[in-house]
């Protein structure tokens, strides 16, 4: 595999550091693409009411715009809703940043050769409890 004078002395570092920098880019693109889709979503259904309207049809009797499957529609709901959102993204980004510290935690503890390396894992770990921590107090308190 390594026929052309790249042994994996080379090769393997090229392989570790592309690798955070292609999830970094494919990040960006993903987010770039998915804001991009949103707006032409609801351009179109904007178009497409704006044609009804121009046919005579009442713009009290057409449907609204759906905004929940199109946009983030978190600006549109009630302050218990947003806080109820915002601590479900909070506890959801806690449980499985917790999760990877971990068992980042075990996988060191078992696989390497030094002692202590395993503490990595105590980094994702800590800012998993404090996810939690923070979801659970930016939680609407008695339904309301």
């Amino acid at each position: 595999m390594f026929d052309h004078g790249i042994g994996p002395d080379v090769f393997v570092p090229f392989l570790v550091f592309s690798i955070p920098i292609i999830a970094i880019v494919g990040g960006i693109t993903a987010g770039i693409v998915k804001t991009i889709s949103r707006h032409r979503l609801i351009e179109l259904a904007q178009r497409e009411r704006i044609a009804m309207i121009e046919r005579g049809l009442d713009p009290s009797k057409l449907p609204p715009l759906p905004l929940n499957e199109i946009a983030d529609a978190t600006s549109l709901l009630s302050p218990a809703d947003a806080a109820r959102h915002r601590s479900q993204g909070l506890m959801i980004g806690g449980l499985v940043t917790l999760a990877v510290g971990i068992s980042l935690g075990v996988l060191l503890y078992n696989v390497a050769d030094e002692a202590g390396v395993w503490s990595v894992g105590l980094i994702p770990t800590a800012i998993g409890i404090a996810l939690l921590l923070s979801a659970f107090l930016v939680r609407p308190k008695n339904g309301s």
